[in-house]
């Protein structure tokens, strides 16, 4: 027992200090203080729903410009190739090749659901994504979106986060003690599709703002802000629509400063596949522009002046130290697959938390005097052991949710005040009992052995029935509901250890060792 004890209170120590000295945890102390939840330290509550279609489009784009590259080398001609729809390709052939065509697609495409329609000497081919393969598609985006913003907001330094599916598409994040809630949904929200991709030099750009857009291209801006006056300006480019190369070919990325200007920059790492394609395309295109786009903002299109090996590029744009961090957690962590849009958004103040553990706090105070009172009066000398058992209860539960860094919720407190009446309960029926055997004239010890006997299967017999019941509300139930599930539990099984093992001991002591003659109660 005194090693139990001993446990509780180095786990709980951190806690302790922080709640008198309020500063953070002794920095030689291995373990941490008890996490709160969003409800009583505050902090940010989103729901973000994943654009799903968007991850559907953007398979159907990178298949089309697979297609395209394939039917060229298989020598293979069309007049022309275009997503028709959310997952449609729409490819045109002459009738010569449509033969050809056929055994292209049953060799490489043969997932796919084709339709065509032949006219005017041309046959029109309709390929389709399998409904199977859209949902998959769909599941996997929502899937990898959560992946990803995990690992931004774990970068980002966060204790806690509670991130999960909620229905079909949406995130549900919960983000305890977050302050700056502007830059966390940006580093959360950005969809950080990074693309390197080529300026068309031949293109006019007059008459892309005006809407003449050429073929093969896209009207992009890039962005600049000036630190002195605070003024934004956009500069239009054309930027070819293919690109060679993008951040999932990244392995890391990092901030830098420059010597030069004393700037931050982010200083990315190619894989090697990477770094060869990146070779390749700088060596290609010498003396050309190479635009470097995220989510189609063009960061900067410096000019190649010879082939770049090694397998690095820098990004660079009059970023504050926050922005280049941000940036480069954000490559780090990956694109998300599909964009992601805030359809709820919440903001709760220390201070509203703060109020709610002082609540929470008065409710278990008046519960648990109203509780010791009870009992002293009651069960008189009994009732005193019975008390020492609950204040011994409340200190191994603290120390338990510390020790697995459980998070403290409103819903937790209520599970705390609830501990405490079962613990109550648990010595009723033991105390009930030894009252009986008392009445029927056996000696003190014998009446303790058997109120502890007889009332020993009631209590595990209703403990465990509430203890898979608080089981169920962790595996079915959301955050709240989790946090009562976990101190309920905890609380249980630290009753049933107190009522059975640290009361009996108490009375051990005073008919076995104290040689009490009497038990008052």
């Amino acid at each position: 027992m005194p090693v139990v004890i001993v446990v509780t209170m180095i786990y709980l120590f951190p806690t302790i200090h922080m709640a008198i000295n309020k500063t953070e945890q002794p920095t030689i102390w291995p373990h941490k203080q008890i996490n709160l939840g969003l409800d009583l330290q505050g902090g940010m509550h989103l729901v973000l729903e994943v654009e799903t279609e968007k991850a559907v489009e953007r398979q159907i784009e990178t298949m089309t410009q697979e297609i395209k590259t394939l039917l060229r080398t298989a020598h293979i001609k069309h007049t022309g190739i275009r997503s028709a729809g959310r997952n449609k390709i729409e490819i045109t052939v002459k009738e010569g090749m449509v033969e050809p065509f056929n055994e292209f697609l049953n060799k490489e495409y043969k997932e796919l659901e084709v339709k065509s329609e032949s006219g005017n000497g041309e046959t029109t081919f309709l390929l389709s994504l399998p409904s199977k393969e859209v949902e998959s598609l769909k599941k996997m985006a929502v899937e990898q979106a959560i992946e990803t913003i995990r690992n931004r907001i774990d970068e980002f330094g966060v204790n806690e986060p509670d991130i999960r599916l909620q229905g079909e598409n949406r995130i549900l994040i919960q983000l305890p003690g977050i302050k700056d809630t502007n830059r966390a949904k940006n580093l959360i929200g950005k969809t950080a599709l990074l693309e390197f991709r080529l300026v068309d030099e031949e293109g006019d750009v007059s008459a892309a703002v005006n809407g003449s857009i050429p073929p093969g291209s896209e009207l992009l801006y890039e962005t600049r802000k000036n630190r002195e006056t605070g003024q934004t300006t956009k500069t239009p480019m054309l930027i070819k629509k293919r690109s060679p190369l993008s951040g999932a070919d990244l392995t890391d990325a990092k901030v830098q400063i420059d010597s030069q200007y004393n700037e931050p920059y982010v200083a990315m790492t190619f894989s090697k596949k990477g770094g060869r394609i990146f070779e390749r395309v700088t060596g290609e295109n010498v003396n050309k522009r190479l635009a470097i786009v995220l989510d189609n903002t063009i960061y900067s299109a410096p000019n190649i002046r010879s082939k770049i090996s090694g397998g690095s590029a820098i990004i660079e744009g009059s970023f504050t130290m926050e922005e280049a961090r941000d940036l480069a957690i954000i490559l780090r962590a990956g694109a998300l697959p599909a964009p992601v849009s805030i359809v709820e958004e919440r903001t709760v103040g220390p201070s509203l938390g703060q109020d709610s553990i002082n609540k929470g706090l008065l409710s278990g105070y008046i519960g648990g005097f109203i509780a010791i009172v009870f009992l002293i009066i009651y069960y008189k000398g009994s009732g005193v052991i019975a008390v020492i058992a609950l204040i011994f209860n409340m200190v191994m539960l603290l120390g338990g949710l510390a020790a697995f860094q459980a998070t403290l919720t409103l819903p937790g407190i209520a599970g705390i005040i609830l501990t405490i009446g079962m613990a109550v309960d648990s010595n009723v029926l033991i105390f009930e009992r030894i009252r009986e055997e008392l009445r029927l004239g056996k000696t003190p010890l014998a009446s303790l052995n058997a109120g502890f006997d007889r009332a020993t299967l009631t209590i595990l017999d209703s403990n465990i029935t509430t203890l898979i019941v608080a089981f169920v509300l962790f595996q079915f139930g959301t955050g709240p509901v989790k946090g009562f599930a976990v101190t309920l539990s905890l609380g249980i099984i630290i009753s049933l250890f107190t009522a059975l093992v640290l009361t009996r001991l108490i009375f051990d002591y005073f008919l076995l060792v104290r040689r009490v003659k009497s038990i008052s109660i």
